[in-house]
């Protein structure tokens, strides 16, 4: 399986021949590129930075085999195409392009009490690759990698390093990172690296590269 880091939290899952992405937000530069060249779509949640609303209703449009599979609340985003969304939540077992995918988690970290929740959910893909989304939800099942989120309004690097000494893979590769200066990038290996508090190197791949997972 090879996994195709994009900007933010957006990674294009291929195997096979078969592809899929999650979260293309609109941070992602080439958005409806990356939108049209997978098969399906899987959402975290709402937030402008996981989903291109205006990208993904455009590919709905062009494709009617193209799938949408997010929260419940993601639905009147994609209401003129109501056949190509599927609901997900927490325990959902998903068959996406040949792929295996749980679902887990129910809600998106607390940013401040005076900002509302909205769903969150994280996707286990194969049984080996966990998109956490933007909470630090430990899964009921053994990860080998973790897409770990190092930066965001609503984290914290010690909290970061919990969740993975909780979370115990075998792999982290960085994402949610496009608030941190090239200084908090540094920040963020040296604390939460291999010679920092969790013992795994912080594996940062660049935009548009790949990787086995």
């Amino acid at each position: 399986m090879k996994l195709t880091k994009y900007e933010h939290a957006c990674v294009v899952f291929e195997k096979e021949g078969a592809s899929f992405v999650i979260d293309p937000g609109s941070f992602s530069a080439d958005a409806a590129g990356i939108i049209n060249g997978s098969e399906a779509i899987l959402i975290t949640h709402e937030h402008f930075d996981h989903v291109n609303q205006a990208a993904i209703n455009e590919a709905l449009a062009a494709r009617p085999g193209l799938r949408v599979y997010a929260p419940a609340g993601l639905a009147g985003l994609f209401g003129q195409h109501p056949g190509q969304f599927t609901a997900v939540s927490a325990g959902d077992e998903l068959s996406v392009t040949g792929f295996a995918v749980t679902v887990h988690g129910d809600m998106h970290a607390v940013i401040h009490p005076d900002i509302p929740l909205v769903a969150n959910v994280g996707f286990l893909v194969d049984g080996t690759v966990y998109h956490p989304g933007d909470a630090y939800f430990v899964p009921e099942a053994a990860v080998e990698t973790l897409l770990l989120p190092t930066s965001g309004p609503w984290m914290k690097f010690g909290e970061a390093a919990d969740y993975v000494r909780a979370v115990r893979p075998q792999r982290v590769v960085q994402i949610h990172e496009m608030l941190l200066s090239d200084i908090g990038l540094h920040l963020a290996d040296a604390i939460l690296g291999e010679q920092g508090l969790t013992g795994l190197p912080l594996t940062s791949v660049p935009v548009g590269d790949a990787i086995g997972v």
